[in-house]
């Protein structure tokens, strides 16, 4: 069984920052491509940005280029993803998993941008 532990979410205005972080401690880690994912009320869950074993990053969607970066701590069997410029379409609930995904998932995290 997977685990995966989000935090970091929380309420913020739009132009805020957030760092989210994710936490993967049953698993072989450091071999994996890492993302997050996001899932807004009403719309399926994007791919938003991924982290290969290495440390390569691709920001998956066009919206968060230049906002959001990703980055990894092997050691600690973390991922992060660091938030800024917020807007209030960033509005979801952000998920850490796999690419591609295991069939488990956390509980992921809210992230809710007033505007």
């Amino acid at each position: 069984q997977v685990q995966l532990v989000e935090s970091g979410g929380g309420l913020v205005q739009a132009g805020g920052s957030l760092r989210l972080s994710c936490a993967a401690p049953g698993r072989a880690f450091s071999q994996y491509m890492m993302a997050w994912y996001r899932q807004a009320p009403g719309k399926e869950r994007e791919l938003v940005a991924s982290i290969t074993s290495n440390g390569n990053t691709i920001a998956n969607l066009d919206s968060v280029k230049g906002r959001f970066t990703i980055s990894r701590d092997n050691a600690k069997k973390t991922v992060y993803l660091q938030m800024n410029s917020l807007k209030p379409e960033d509005t979801a609930i952000y998920y850490c998993n796999r690419v591609p995904n295991w069939s488990d998932w956390g509980q992921g995290t809210q992230v809710t941008v007033s505007s």
